[in-house]
Protein backbone atom coordinates (compact mmCIF):
# COMPACT_ATOMS: atom_id res chain seq x y z
CA UNK A 1 0.00 0.00 0.00
CA UNK A 2 1.21 3.51 -0.86
CA UNK A 3 0.14 6.77 0.79
CA UNK A 4 0.23 9.97 -1.29
CA UNK A 5 -0.13 13.34 0.43
CA UNK A 6 -1.12 16.29 -1.74
CA UNK A 7 -2.78 13.61 -3.84
CA UNK A 8 -5.46 15.92 -5.20
CA UNK A 9 -2.92 18.53 -6.24
CA UNK A 10 -0.61 19.00 -9.19
CA UNK A 11 2.28 16.58 -8.77
CA UNK A 12 0.41 14.23 -6.44
CA UNK A 13 -2.41 13.59 -8.89
CA UNK A 14 0.08 12.90 -11.68
CA UNK A 15 1.82 10.36 -9.44
CA UNK A 16 -1.56 8.71 -8.79
CA UNK A 17 -2.27 8.49 -12.52
CA UNK A 18 1.07 6.86 -13.33
CA UNK A 19 0.84 4.42 -10.41
CA UNK A 20 -2.58 3.37 -11.72
CA UNK A 21 -1.04 2.96 -15.17
CA UNK A 22 1.43 0.51 -13.63
CA UNK A 23 -1.45 -1.46 -12.12
CA UNK A 24 -1.09 -0.11 -8.57
CA UNK A 25 -4.47 0.59 -6.96
CA UNK A 26 -3.90 0.03 -3.24
CA UNK A 27 -3.32 3.72 -2.63
CA UNK A 28 -4.42 6.04 0.17
CA UNK A 29 -4.96 9.67 -0.82
CA UNK A 30 -4.39 12.54 1.60
CA UNK A 31 -5.21 16.19 0.93
CA UNK A 32 -7.01 19.08 2.58
CA UNK A 33 -9.13 20.22 -0.37
CA UNK A 34 -9.50 17.75 -3.19
CA UNK A 35 -9.69 18.95 -6.78
CA UNK A 36 -12.11 16.35 -8.11
CA UNK A 37 -11.09 16.84 -11.74
CA UNK A 38 -7.57 15.73 -10.81
CA UNK A 39 -8.64 12.33 -9.47
CA UNK A 40 -11.63 11.53 -11.68
CA UNK A 41 -11.47 7.99 -13.03
CA UNK A 42 -8.49 7.18 -10.78
CA UNK A 43 -8.43 4.08 -8.61
CA UNK A 44 -7.60 4.24 -4.90
CA UNK A 45 -8.77 2.86 -1.57
CA UNK A 46 -9.56 5.85 0.60
CA UNK A 47 -9.26 9.62 1.10
CA UNK A 48 -7.92 10.85 4.46
CA UNK A 49 -7.60 14.42 5.72
CA UNK A 50 -4.10 15.55 6.83
CA UNK A 51 -5.12 15.97 10.47
CA UNK A 52 -6.33 12.35 10.52
CA UNK A 53 -3.49 10.79 8.54
CA UNK A 54 -1.10 9.71 11.30
CA UNK A 55 -3.91 8.12 13.30
CA UNK A 56 -5.14 6.31 10.20
CA UNK A 57 -1.67 5.04 9.32
CA UNK A 58 -1.31 3.68 12.85
CA UNK A 59 -4.04 1.19 11.95
CA UNK A 60 -2.19 0.09 8.80
CA UNK A 61 1.44 -0.10 9.94
CA UNK A 62 1.99 -3.60 8.59
CA UNK A 63 0.72 -2.96 5.08
CA UNK A 64 2.01 0.53 4.18
CA UNK A 65 5.08 0.21 1.97
CA UNK A 66 5.82 3.86 1.21
CA UNK A 67 4.67 7.42 1.83
CA UNK A 68 5.00 9.86 -1.07
CA UNK A 69 4.69 13.24 0.61
CA UNK A 70 3.84 15.96 -1.93
CA UNK A 71 1.41 17.98 0.22
CA UNK A 72 2.42 21.54 1.13
CA UNK A 73 1.44 25.17 1.19
CA UNK A 74 3.34 26.16 -1.96
CA UNK A 75 2.68 29.90 -1.86
CA UNK A 76 5.93 31.83 -2.24
CA UNK A 77 4.17 34.98 -1.03
CA UNK A 78 2.71 33.52 2.19
CA UNK A 79 3.22 36.01 5.05
CA UNK A 80 2.07 33.85 7.98
CA UNK A 81 5.21 32.01 9.08
CA UNK A 82 3.48 30.11 11.88
CA UNK A 83 0.85 28.78 9.47
CA UNK A 84 3.19 27.70 6.69
CA UNK A 85 5.72 26.23 9.13
CA UNK A 86 2.98 24.07 10.63
CA UNK A 87 1.73 22.97 7.21
CA UNK A 88 5.12 22.30 5.64
CA UNK A 89 7.79 21.65 8.26
CA UNK A 90 6.00 20.32 11.33
CA UNK A 91 3.70 18.01 9.35
CA UNK A 92 6.70 16.67 7.41
CA UNK A 93 8.56 16.00 10.67
CA UNK A 94 5.59 14.04 11.95
CA UNK A 95 5.58 11.89 8.82
CA UNK A 96 9.35 11.39 9.03
CA UNK A 97 9.12 10.22 12.63
CA UNK A 98 6.23 7.88 11.88
CA UNK A 99 8.04 6.36 8.88
CA UNK A 100 11.24 6.00 10.92
CA UNK A 101 9.43 4.24 13.76
CA UNK A 102 7.48 1.92 11.48
CA UNK A 103 10.21 1.25 8.91
CA UNK A 104 8.25 2.72 6.00
CA UNK A 105 9.92 4.34 3.00
CA UNK A 106 9.47 8.11 2.56
CA UNK A 107 9.76 10.23 -0.57
CA UNK A 108 9.06 13.91 0.01
CA UNK A 109 8.87 17.17 -1.91
CA UNK A 110 11.62 19.62 -1.15
CA UNK A 111 12.12 22.66 -3.38
CA UNK A 112 14.68 24.59 -5.39
CA UNK A 113 13.45 27.61 -3.39
CA UNK A 114 16.01 26.46 -0.81
CA UNK A 115 18.77 27.80 -3.08
CA UNK A 116 17.55 31.40 -2.75
CA UNK A 117 18.98 33.80 -5.31
CA UNK A 118 21.38 31.16 -6.63
CA UNK A 119 24.57 32.92 -5.58
CA UNK A 120 25.65 29.78 -3.73
CA UNK A 121 24.80 27.56 -6.67
CA UNK A 122 22.28 24.75 -7.16
CA UNK A 123 24.27 21.70 -6.13
CA UNK A 124 22.45 19.05 -4.09
CA UNK A 125 25.81 17.83 -2.80
CA UNK A 126 26.60 21.11 -1.05
CA UNK A 127 25.91 21.54 2.69
CA UNK A 128 22.50 23.06 3.30
CA UNK A 129 23.99 25.67 5.63
CA UNK A 130 25.35 27.70 2.71
CA UNK A 131 21.91 28.43 1.24
CA UNK A 132 19.57 31.30 2.11
CA UNK A 133 15.96 31.07 0.85
CA UNK A 134 14.15 34.23 -0.23
CA UNK A 135 10.70 33.54 1.24
CA UNK A 136 8.89 31.66 4.01
CA UNK A 137 8.00 28.81 1.67
CA UNK A 138 11.67 28.25 0.88
CA UNK A 139 12.61 28.43 4.55
CA UNK A 140 10.05 25.78 5.55
CA UNK A 141 11.55 23.42 2.98
CA UNK A 142 15.06 24.35 4.16
CA UNK A 143 14.16 23.57 7.77
CA UNK A 144 12.83 20.13 6.90
CA UNK A 145 15.78 19.23 4.65
CA UNK A 146 18.08 20.17 7.51
CA UNK A 147 16.00 18.06 9.90
CA UNK A 148 16.10 15.07 7.54
CA UNK A 149 19.87 15.28 7.12
CA UNK A 150 20.45 15.58 10.87
CA UNK A 151 18.11 12.71 11.72
CA UNK A 152 19.68 10.48 9.06
CA UNK A 153 23.13 11.26 10.50
CA UNK A 154 21.80 10.01 13.87
CA UNK A 155 20.48 6.80 12.23
CA UNK A 156 16.93 7.88 12.95
CA UNK A 157 15.47 7.65 9.47
CA UNK A 158 13.09 5.62 7.32
CA UNK A 159 14.66 2.59 5.57
CA UNK A 160 14.62 4.70 2.41
CA UNK A 161 14.24 8.47 2.42
CA UNK A 162 14.50 10.79 -0.55
CA UNK A 163 13.90 14.54 -0.73
CA UNK A 164 13.38 15.97 -4.21
CA UNK A 165 14.21 19.62 -4.77
CA UNK A 166 11.72 20.43 -7.51
CA UNK A 167 12.61 23.21 -9.91
CA UNK A 168 10.01 24.87 -12.21
CA UNK A 169 7.48 22.11 -12.86
CA UNK A 170 4.79 22.43 -15.54
CA UNK A 171 2.11 20.12 -16.88
CA UNK A 172 -1.50 18.94 -16.53
CA UNK A 173 -3.57 19.21 -13.33
CA UNK A 174 -2.22 22.57 -12.14
CA UNK A 175 -5.34 24.56 -13.07
CA UNK A 176 -6.35 25.05 -9.43
CA UNK A 177 -3.06 26.71 -8.39
CA UNK A 178 -4.06 30.24 -9.43
CA UNK A 179 -1.07 32.60 -9.30
CA UNK A 180 1.19 29.63 -8.51
CA UNK A 181 0.57 27.98 -11.88
CA UNK A 182 3.53 27.43 -14.18
CA UNK A 183 4.70 30.02 -16.70
CA UNK A 184 3.33 27.77 -19.46
CA UNK A 185 -0.19 27.85 -18.06
CA UNK A 186 -0.08 31.59 -17.32
CA UNK A 187 1.25 32.35 -20.80
CA UNK A 188 -1.41 30.28 -22.51
CA UNK A 189 -4.20 31.84 -20.45
CA UNK A 190 -2.94 35.33 -21.29
CA UNK A 191 -2.78 34.44 -24.97
CA UNK A 192 -6.36 33.14 -24.93
CA UNK A 193 -7.77 36.06 -22.91
CA UNK A 194 -5.68 38.98 -24.17
CA UNK A 195 -4.08 37.90 -27.43
CA UNK A 196 -0.59 38.43 -26.04
CA UNK A 197 1.75 37.23 -23.30
CA UNK A 198 3.10 39.45 -20.53
CA UNK A 199 6.58 38.85 -19.16
CA UNK A 200 8.30 40.75 -16.38
CA UNK A 201 10.88 43.33 -17.29
CA UNK A 202 14.34 42.64 -15.95
CA UNK A 203 15.60 44.85 -13.12
CA UNK A 204 19.01 43.21 -13.26
CA UNK A 205 21.53 44.68 -15.68
CA UNK A 206 22.93 41.22 -16.41
CA UNK A 207 19.64 40.04 -17.95
CA UNK A 208 17.67 41.51 -20.83
CA UNK A 209 13.86 41.55 -20.65
CA UNK A 210 12.60 38.01 -21.13
CA UNK A 211 16.04 36.50 -20.68
CA UNK A 212 15.61 35.54 -17.04
CA UNK A 213 16.30 31.81 -16.88
CA UNK A 214 14.73 28.83 -15.18
CA UNK A 215 15.17 25.09 -15.16
CA UNK A 216 11.73 24.10 -16.49
CA UNK A 217 10.82 20.44 -15.99
CA UNK A 218 7.76 18.54 -17.22
CA UNK A 219 5.74 16.92 -14.44
CA UNK A 220 5.98 13.60 -16.29
CA UNK A 221 9.75 13.72 -15.79
CA UNK A 222 9.28 14.37 -12.06
CA UNK A 223 7.00 11.33 -11.84
CA UNK A 224 9.54 9.26 -13.77
CA UNK A 225 12.15 10.04 -11.11
CA UNK A 226 9.74 9.13 -8.31
CA UNK A 227 8.84 5.80 -9.91
CA UNK A 228 12.55 5.08 -10.37
CA UNK A 229 13.16 5.80 -6.68
CA UNK A 230 10.38 3.37 -5.72
CA UNK A 231 12.09 0.72 -7.84
CA UNK A 232 15.45 1.37 -6.16
CA UNK A 233 14.86 1.13 -2.39
CA UNK A 234 18.57 1.32 -1.48
CA UNK A 235 18.86 4.91 -2.71
CA UNK A 236 18.45 7.63 -0.09
CA UNK A 237 19.31 11.31 0.20
CA UNK A 238 18.40 14.68 -1.25
CA UNK A 239 18.35 15.06 -5.02
CA UNK A 240 17.60 17.89 -7.41
CA UNK A 241 14.58 17.37 -9.64
CA UNK A 242 15.22 19.47 -12.73
CA UNK A 243 16.61 18.94 -16.22
CA UNK A 244 20.08 20.43 -15.74
CA UNK A 245 19.33 23.03 -18.41
CA UNK A 246 18.43 26.71 -17.94
CA UNK A 247 16.09 28.22 -20.53
CA UNK A 248 14.77 31.76 -20.86
CA UNK A 249 11.17 32.83 -20.32
CA UNK A 250 11.25 34.05 -23.91
CA UNK A 251 12.28 30.57 -25.09
CA UNK A 252 9.23 29.14 -23.33
CA UNK A 253 6.81 31.69 -24.74
CA UNK A 254 8.16 31.28 -28.27
CA UNK A 255 7.76 27.51 -27.90
CA UNK A 256 4.14 28.12 -26.94
CA UNK A 257 3.47 30.29 -29.98
CA UNK A 258 5.20 27.77 -32.24
CA UNK A 259 2.95 25.00 -30.93
CA UNK A 260 -0.07 27.23 -31.63
CA UNK A 261 1.27 28.15 -35.09
CA UNK A 262 0.72 31.81 -34.25
CA UNK A 263 2.91 34.90 -34.54
CA UNK A 264 4.36 35.78 -31.12
CA UNK A 265 3.14 38.85 -29.25
CA UNK A 266 5.01 39.62 -26.04
CA UNK A 267 4.60 42.64 -23.77
CA UNK A 268 7.13 43.36 -21.03
CA UNK A 269 5.61 44.73 -17.84
CA UNK A 270 7.02 46.05 -14.57
CA UNK A 271 7.65 43.51 -11.86
CA UNK A 272 5.42 43.91 -8.78
CA UNK A 273 7.24 45.55 -5.89
CA UNK A 274 6.37 42.72 -3.49
CA UNK A 275 8.44 40.17 -5.43
CA UNK A 276 11.37 42.28 -6.68
CA UNK A 277 13.58 41.48 -3.68
CA UNK A 278 12.87 37.75 -3.80
CA UNK A 279 12.98 37.26 -7.55
CA UNK A 280 15.27 34.58 -8.97
CA UNK A 281 16.90 35.54 -12.26
CA UNK A 282 18.56 32.19 -12.85
CA UNK A 283 18.05 28.58 -11.78
CA UNK A 284 19.67 25.43 -13.12
CA UNK A 285 19.67 22.11 -11.32
CA UNK A 286 22.95 20.26 -10.90
CA UNK A 287 21.91 16.72 -11.84
CA UNK A 288 25.16 14.76 -11.46
CA UNK A 289 24.21 13.28 -8.08
CA UNK A 290 21.08 11.47 -9.25
CA UNK A 291 22.72 10.45 -12.51
CA UNK A 292 25.62 8.96 -10.54
CA UNK A 293 23.04 7.10 -8.44
CA UNK A 294 21.83 5.44 -11.64
CA UNK A 295 19.06 7.57 -13.15
CA UNK A 296 19.68 7.55 -16.91
CA UNK A 297 16.33 8.51 -18.48
CA UNK A 298 16.54 11.59 -20.71
CA UNK A 299 14.49 14.66 -19.83
CA UNK A 300 11.81 16.17 -22.03
CA UNK A 301 13.03 19.12 -24.09
CA UNK A 302 11.24 22.37 -23.32
CA UNK A 303 9.80 22.73 -26.83
CA UNK A 304 8.44 19.19 -26.79
CA UNK A 305 7.01 19.50 -23.29
CA UNK A 306 5.32 22.83 -23.99
CA UNK A 307 3.82 21.53 -27.23
CA UNK A 308 2.42 18.42 -25.57
CA UNK A 309 0.99 20.35 -22.63
CA UNK A 310 -0.74 22.91 -24.83
CA UNK A 311 -2.03 20.65 -27.59
CA UNK A 312 -3.09 17.71 -25.40
CA UNK A 313 -4.37 19.57 -22.34
CA UNK A 314 -4.58 23.37 -22.22
CA UNK A 315 -6.11 23.95 -25.64
CA UNK A 316 -8.60 21.10 -25.18
CA UNK A 317 -9.70 22.42 -21.78
CA UNK A 318 -9.97 25.92 -23.23
CA UNK A 319 -12.23 24.69 -26.03
CA UNK A 320 -14.47 22.95 -23.50
CA UNK A 321 -14.81 26.12 -21.41
CA UNK A 322 -15.84 28.17 -24.44
CA UNK A 323 -18.46 25.77 -25.81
Amino acid sequence: MIVITGAGGFIGSNILYHLNQKGLKRIILCDENFKKNNINKREYLKIVKPNKLIDYMETKTKIIDAVIHMGANSSTTEKNLKKIYSQNTRFSKNLWNWCSKNKVRLIYASSAAIYGDGQSGFDDNDPISIFKPLNYYGWTKYFFDRYAINQADKDHSPPQWVGLRFFNVYGPNEYHKGQMQSVVAHSYNQYVNEGKVKLFKSHNKNYKHGYQKRDFIAVSDCVSIILWILENPKISGIFNCGTGEARTFKDLVLAMYTSLKTEPKIKYVNMPENIKKQYQYYTKAEMKKIQKAGYKIKFTKLEEGVRDYITKYLSINSQRRHK
